[in-house]
């Protein structure tokens, strides 16, 4: 198999650049370090970089072309995922202050992490957007004779990628100085979090087909 290096660091040039610019997945793995911690954070951002991987199959199987250009099927993944973050912005709205953590039982953890992995999953499968942007990437950047084997390589070294940029966001914003910063702020955390959920719901719906 021949692979494009080229080809390769132009996608993940591209990819890079798109994954640091703040929006839900940001803003949802700063909430998960500040409220309930690195582990629960670390776990969000593994669920986002799994994520990428269905994003990356369903393009590479030519479902993204079936989404992207069918006004119905892109207005239910638009909507929804509109709905999703409406929900979290109220959970957010409706929490108590940020504390620091306490001692869990083993029970409790299993379902918080299986809880954080979740929230990182369908912030970004839900997102329209993330569907435009892979097919949008993949065909102007990704050569029709790159073999199939390559691509594969392609979208694991993109949600790897993704899930070292959040790992580090985690790993900050968990770092206890940076944390008790946030205490500080108690409601008012909730509510900056809480209102920019809605603020991205508003921009998911509003999103258009290209």
């Amino acid at each position: 198999m021949e692979f494009h290096w080229l080809e390769f660091a132009g996608l993940m040039l591209a990819f890079g650049i798109n994954a640091v610019i703040p929006g839900a997945d940001f803003a949802m793995v700063l909430r998960q370090s500040v409220v309930h911690g690195r582990r629960e954070a670390l776990l969000t951002s593994a669920g986002i970089a799994t994520s990428i991987l269905v994003h990356g199959t369903y393009t590479l199987l030519g479902v993204g072309v079936i989404v992207g250009q069918s006004l119905l099927l892109f207005n239910i993944l638009k909507w929804a995922g509109a709905a999703y973050l409406v929900w979290l912005a109220v959970s957010a709205l409706r929490s108590p202050p940020p504390q620091p953590p306490e001692v869990i039982d083993g029970t409790s953890a299993r379902k918080g992490d299986m809880a954080a992995f979740a929230l990182g999953f369908l912030t970004n499968l839900l997102n329209p957007k993330a569907v435009l942007f892979f097919l949008a990437l993949f065909t102007s950047l990704v050569s029709v004779q790159t073999a199939g084997q390559a691509k594969v390589i392609y979208v694991a070294s993109m949600a790897l990628m993704l899930f070292a940029w959040f790992a580090l966001v985690s790993v900050f914003f968990t770092t206890p100085s940076v944390r008790q910063g946030f205490y500080r702020f108690g409601r008012w955390f909730n509510r900056v979090t809480g209102i920019t959920f809605l603020a991205l719901a508003v921009r998911v719906a509003l999103a258009q087909q290209r």
